[in-house]
């Protein structure tokens, strides 16, 4: 396997395989490899303990002093991060994410200001768990927004693979399929609901032509310390190939977030006009298969890399 061509300094915190605490998540497992390979650090935290509230748990088999980690694993809420950041610094650690910065990025309030001139307008409040928001408060969120199509999500994720029932309200002004389409989502997050409920003007969003003829879905930028580092297709993608956008405009955003490792996705509006759909912490970001880990590994090194984007067979070129 290839190895960057300047070390990695990085340690980072993978989650452990529940199958076997002795190896990281199979999901992160090429990611991990190529980062030893590279010279760099790999620690293993229990993501489950981590979730069940037991931060010191999680990292028992992080030794003392390991000083700045990333973490790099499946989705934190935000509060159970920050238990971690400061479990971390009592034994002499931290998250080279802040716990303010990990939520900044990771949840949509946190972002949204700054890049509200790239992305769907967007009105929010807080919901707990199992709670539908009252019909009215609905009724009076959805007023705040363009009349037409909306999306419902919480402050993290949507629903968009339970579309019809959860996901999509053809019309704001209908209240009933507004809380109908609320509810259902609200139902189906369980106790995963992050924050609250979203709703979010919906805008046409078309698949533009790669140099090969392929029809390219939404683009996942990856940037460090507000510079774009690498460029690949969304996971969901059905190509790996993409079409890259003018990044001057988000550039500026991702600076004004503040946030030292973040992923912009972007998708191509009907009218040719390239959107930020969403924004997270790159550190639970999903990395498409096939993606060039080396580059990857190459965003949380020390060094400086320029911008790497995939050709069509998934890679990035030499």
């Amino acid at each position: 396997m290839p190895t960057t061509t300047e070390d990695a300094t990085a340690t980072v915190l993978y989650c452990i395989d529940p199958l076997n605490d002795r190896r990281v998540d199979a999901h992160f497992a090429a990611e991990a490899r190529q980062l030893r390979a590279a010279g760099g650090r790999v620690l293993l935290v229990d993501h489950d303990a981590l979730l069940a509230g037991d931060a010191e748990r999680a990292l028992a088999r992080v030794p003392d002093g390991a000083g700045a980690v990333w973490y790099r694993g499946w989705m934190v809420p935000a509060d159970r991060y920050g238990a971690l950041d400061a479990a971390l610094r009592r034994r002499g650690g931290r998250l080279a994410v802040t716990a303010q910065e990990y939520r900044r990025a990771h949840e949509l309030p946190g972002w949204y200001g700054t890049f509200a001139d790239l992305t769907p307008a967007t009105a929010w409040l807080p919901a707990e768990p199992g709670r539908t928001p009252d019909p009215l408060r609905l009724t009076a969120l959805a007023a705040g927004l363009p009349p037409g199509a909306a999306v419902v999500k919480d402050y993290v994720k949507s629903r968009k693979h339970e579309w019809d029932e959860a996901c999509y309200v053809p019309d704001l002004g209908d209240e009933d399929a507004l809380h109908r389409v609320v509810g259902r989502f609200v139902a189906l997050q369980e106790e995963f609901l992050a924050g609250g409920v979203v709703l979010r003007a919906f805008e046409d969003f078309v698949a533009p032509l790669t140099e090969a003829g392929a029809a390219a879905a939404e683009v996942r930028v990856w940037w460090r310390d507000a510079s774009p580092r690498l460029v690949t297709a969304h996971p969901d993608s059905p190509v790996a190939e993409v079409v890259t956008p003018d990044l001057a405009p988000v550039r500026a955003a991702v600076e004004a977030l503040g946030c030292p490792f973040v992923t912009t996705d972007l998708a191509l509006r009907a009218d040719g006009v390239w959107r930020v759909v969403e924004v997270g912490d790159g550190q639970v970001s999903d990395l498409r298969h096939g993606a060039d880990l080396d580059a990857f590994v190459r965003i949380l090194a020390a060094g400086q890399a320029p911008l790497r984007t995939p050709s069509a067979s998934g890679t990035t070129p030499p």
